[in-house]
């Protein structure tokens, strides 16, 4: 694969997976939208979906890694580290553009940004928060425990990709895509709970940048005091993957 190949296709493939798991969670959190209040079981099953699309379009070009964790994970296990700046690239320009999708997506839903507050006639409109549509947020702020909930959530999902290549067949049946993406939203309904399961530094710091220069109204704040922590944990975690599988297989 060339670095041209490699970039197109993690641009294009994070995009997919951006706008596919950005997408799911609008669907869920907006008001006007049909999806609206459907549920967790919902947003974990949309980001599997979001990442069997992306990984599948992407495959062909660039193996779709789709997150800087996995790639992390297989240059500490290889030891080949050429190509990853190539794959970094890729997957921020591809995260920050399939976050700008979404939003135009929904963006009639984006501009009535309000959620109504009791029931009485005449009762103002409050802003609904939004950084949630594009990256994670805590459920209890706690940045030590959200660190680790996210090293080892991204192990989870890092150390079992390192190990499907162990399996004979499963590369060239074409399967490896569908079984991580059941992969991620198993940890998404097991694991995710704490922390939203970043599990991907792209997916979270690049949706979260756009957040700040988007303009929708009411959008609330970007929390970039926290945005360390999806960042930091999933490299720590995809790392941490790397060296086990090294040593263990």
């Amino acid at each position: 694969m060339s670095n041209g190949d490699i970039l197109v296709g993690e641009i294009i493939g994070t995009a997919i997976l951006i706008l596919f798991g950005a997408g799911v969670c609008a669907a869920v959190t907006l008001r006007h939208s049909k999806a609206r209040a459907s549920g967790w079981i919902v947003i974990a099953f949309g980001w599997g979906f979001a990442v069997l699309a992306g990984a599948y379009t992407a495959a062909p070009l660039s193996g779709g890694h789709l997150n800087p964790a996995v790639t992390l994970g297989i240059a500490v296990d290889t030891g080949e580290w050429g190509e990853v700046w190539v794959y970094l690239l890729g997957q921020m320009i591809g995260a920050m553009l399939g976050a700008v999708l979404a939003y135009l997506v929904y963006f009639a839903q984006f501009q009535a940004n309000v959620r109504t507050t009791g029931t009485t006639e005449g009762t103002a409109d409050e802003p609904t928060p939004t950084l949630g549509v594009f990256s994670t947020v805590p459920e209890i702020r706690h940045p030590v425990a959200n660190l680790v909930t996210e090293i080892i959530a991204t192990i989870a999902l890092v150390l079992p990709i390192l190990a499907f290549g162990l399996t004979e067949g499963l590369g060239e049946s074409g399967t490896t895509a569908l079984i991580v993406s059941l992969l991620v939203v198993g940890i998404g309904l097991s694991l995710g709970g704490p922390t939203g399961y970043a599990i991907n530094p792209a997916r979270d710091l690049g949706p979260r940048i756009v957040h700040s220069f988007l303009p929708i109204p009411n959008k609330g704040t970007s929390d970039w005091g926290y945005a360390w922590v999806p960042v930091a944990g999933p490299l720590i975690g995809g790392a941490l993957a790397g060296l086990v599988y090294n040593a263990a297989f």
